[in-house]
C-alpha cells in the first residue's frame, strides 16, 4: 500500500480530477491504479479566497515493488495493509452473570455493542428514555421550560453528545485502530462516509439520533438487553469490596429492584451527580479533577466564513469552524471548546433551579450563527473544598447563579455589556439562536471576578486571530459548566476500581473528553473484560 500526502486540488474538483492527480503524483499509468482510499481531507486557506483541499490517500497499485525501488520517491510512504481492529475473547474465568453496562452514552453503547457481538448478552441500564422519547422530552423542555430530570440533554440514550454537534475529532493517541473503528462503526449505522477522512468530522444531532437507534437494534439482535428508565441508585458489595449487585430504580415511579451483578461498567456520563454522591457514600475512591467553565458566544456565521475562507460563503464547502486559545498573564488558559458552525445554543440543564448551556448543530450546519464555548480552566484550588465532589458543587453554584441571573431562563448578554459588568437590554445585529427561553441579563455576575476577567481578556485575544470576535454585539450566554467530568474514579491496569467488578469508563469517570474518546474508552473496557472472562 502506498500513502500519498499533500495532494492538493481546488475546492470544486471532481472525483476524476482526484484520480488523475493521484496517478500523476505516483508516476504510473491509469490501469496501474487498482484502488484508493481517502485517509484525510483538510482545507488549505492560506491563499484565501483561493481555497484548496489537501488529501492524504492510500493507494493499491500494480508492481508496487518497482515503484518503491525508484530513486527520488521519498515523498511516498509504503505501508503494510492495515489489520482491522477486533476484540477476541481470551479470558479463562467464566462469568456466572452477564455483564451490566450502566449508561448508554458513547462509552456504554460501544462497550455494550462489542460485548454483545462477543456473546456476553450484556444488560445495558439507562436512567433516561430511548432516543425517540428523549427527543420529545427535550423539545418539550425547550418549548415550555418543564424539565424532566432523568430525560433531557444530559440523560438518555446516546448520552450528552446526542444534543451537540456530534463532533468526532479526538487528540487521543491511537495505535490500536480504535478511533478508526469508532468512525467505521458510525458509518455502518448511518453516519455519512465523509467522517472517515474529514479533518474535523461531525455527524450532527439529527443524523446521530438515527445512528444511535441503529446501534441499539444491533445490540438487541446480538442478544443484549437495554432497559430505559433504569437508574442505578445503590451498589451491593461484599465485606471485601466486591460487587454483588445493583439497586435499580425507575425515576418515574420510584420503584426499585435488585439485580445480581458481578461485573458492571460504570459509563454514567459527566452529569450523573447523584450517582457520584452515591459512589462516594459506598466508599468508591474518587477525587476532584480540573475542568473548564465559561460562556457560549455567538457571532454571525458569515463573519466566521469571511475570516476563515476569505468569503462570506463558499458553495459546497459548508460553514467554517475555528479553534482558539490564549494564555493570559494571570496564568490561566482560555480556549474555545465544542465549536458549532451554523448551530444553536441550547438549554442543557438537568437539575431544577440550575441553568447549564451547550451548543448543537444539525448535520447541514445551516443556522445563521456560529457558536462556541469560551472557557477558563479551573482546578481544585478554585473549588473551596477538599471534598472529592468539590468540583461538582462548584458547577452547581455557577448554575444556580445562572438560573438566578436569567430568572429561570438562559441569561444572555452583549459582549460590550459583559466588559462593563452591566445587564443588556436587548440584541444588536446578532440575534441569539437559542433552543429554550432566554432573558437579557448580566452574565458576568455569574462568575467569580477572576474568571470573568479571564473570559473578557480571552475574547479580546481571540479578536487578534479572528477579526470581529470581540465585536460589542456578540451574544454571550451562561453557564457553560459541563465541559468534562468534575471527578475522576481511579482504575487499575485491569480497568477496575478498588471495588472489584466495577469498571469506571468514559467521560463521567474522567477518562475521555468527547464522543470519540469516550467510545474508544468503552472499547478498552470491553477488551479488558474479554481478556479476563468468557460467558
Amino acid at each position: 500500500m502506498v500513502r500519498v500526502q499533500q495532494l492538493k486540488l481546488p475546492i470544486h474538483h471532481t472525483e476524476a480530477d482526484l484520480a488523475a492527480r493521484l496517478i500523476k503524483k505516483l508516476g504510473i499509468k491509469e490501469d496501474a491504479l487498482l484502488s484508493y482510499v481517502i485517509r484525510k481531507q483538510s482545507v488549505d486557506a492560506r491563499k484565501k479566497p483561493e481555497l484548496f483541499y489537501v488529501y492524504t490517500i492510500d493507494a493499491i497499485v500494480k508492481r508496487e515493488k518497482s515503484l518503491k525501488g525508484k530513486r527520488g520517491r521519498k515523498d511516498l510512504l509504503f505501508l503494510d495493509p492495515e489489520r482491522p481492529y477486533q476484540i477476541h475473547v481470551s479470558g479463562s474465568s467464566r462469568l456466572s452473570e452477564r455483564p451490566v453496562v450502566i449508561g448508554t452514552g458513547p462509552a456504554g453503547l460501544f462497550c455494550g455493542l462489542e460485548l454483545a457481538k462477543l456473546g456476553y448478552q450484556p444488560l445495558l441500564l439507562e436512567r433516561g428514555a430511548s432516543v425517540e422519547e428523549r427527543l420529545e422530552d427535550v423539545d418539550r423542555f425547550w418549548e415550555t421550560g418543564i424539565l424532566n430530570p432523568s430525560s433531557n440533554v444530559q440523560f438518555g440514550e446516546g448520552g450528552a453528545g446526542t444534543f451537540s454537534d456530534g463532533k468526532l475529532n479526538t487528540m487521543v493517541h491511537d495505535s490500536a485502530g480504535r478511533g478508526r473503528y469508532v468512525l467505521e462503526t458510525f458509518v455502518k449505522f448511518g453516519a455519512p462516509k465523509e467522517i472517515l477522512y474529514q479533518n474535523k468530522p461531525h455527524i450532527g444531532t439529527d443524523v446521530l439520533v438515527e445512528v444511535v437507534k441503529n446501534m441499539r437494534r444491533q445490540i438487541l439482535a446480538y442478544g443484549g438487553e437495554i432497559r430505559f428508565h433504569s437508574q442505578v441508585t445503590d451498589l451491593k458489595l461484599s465485606s471485601s469490596q466486591e460487587l454483588l449487585g445493583l439497586v435499580v430504580t425507575d425515576p418515574r415511579t420510584g420503584k426499585s429492584e435488585e439485580i445480581t451483578a458481578r461485573i458492571a461498567v460504570l459509563a454514567v456520563g459527566h452529569s450523573a451527580r447523584d450517582t457520584f454522591s452515591m459512589l462516594m457514600e459506598q466508599g468508591v475512591p474518587m477525587h476532584a479533577k480540573a475542568f473548564a467553565t465559561g460562556v457560549r458566544i455567538e457571532h454571525p456565521q458569515s463573519m466566521v466564513n469571511l475570516s476563515q475562507y476569505g468569503k462570506e460563503s463558499v458553495e459546497g464547502l459548508g460553514a467554517a469552524a475555528y479553534k482558539l486559545t490564549a494564555n493570559l498573564p494571570s496564568g490561566r488558559g482560555v480556549y474555545t471548546f465544542c465549536m458549532c458552525p451554523g448551530g444553536y445554543v441550547v438549554n442543557a440543564s438537568s437539575e431544577e433551579g440550575r441553568i447549564a448551556v451547550n451548543g448543537m448543530s444539525y448535520h447541514a450546519r445551516d443556522g445563521k450563527n456560529a457558536n462556541s464555548a469560551v472557557v477558563v480552566t479551573v482546578d481544585p484550588a478554585d473549588f473551596g473544598s477538599d471534598s472529592p465532589l468539590a468540583g461538582m458543587e462548584f458547577q452547581r453554584r455557577l448554575e444556580e447563579a445562572a438560573f438566578k441571573a436569567g430568572r429561570g431562563k438562559i441569561p444572555v448578554q452583549l459582549y460590550e455589556d459583559f466588559c462593563k459588568n452591566q445587564p443588556s437590554a436587548g440584541p444588536g445585529a446578532v440575534t441569539p439562536m437559542i433552543k429554550g427561553a432566554y432573558a437579557w441579563s448580566n452574565v458576568r455576575s455569574i462568575f467569580p471576578e477572576e474568571i470573568g476577567d479571564a473570559l473578557e481578556m480571552g475574547i479580546r485575544e481571540f479578536d487578534k486571530k479572528l477579526k470581529g470576535y470581540a465585536r460589542g454585539d456578540a451574544v454571550l450566554s451562561g453557564v457553560e459548566s459541563r465541559t468534562s467530568s468534575p471527578v475522576r474514579i481511579p482504575r487499575d491496569e485491569t480497568f477496575q476500581s478498588s471495588v472489584r467488578g466495577l469498571y469506571p469508563c468514559g467521560e463521567g469517570a474522567g477518562y475521555a473528553g468527547g464522543i470519540t474518546s469516550a467510545a474508544m474508552d468503552g472499547l478498552k473496557v470491553a477488551e479488558a473484560i474479554a481478556g479476563n472472562y468468557f460467558f
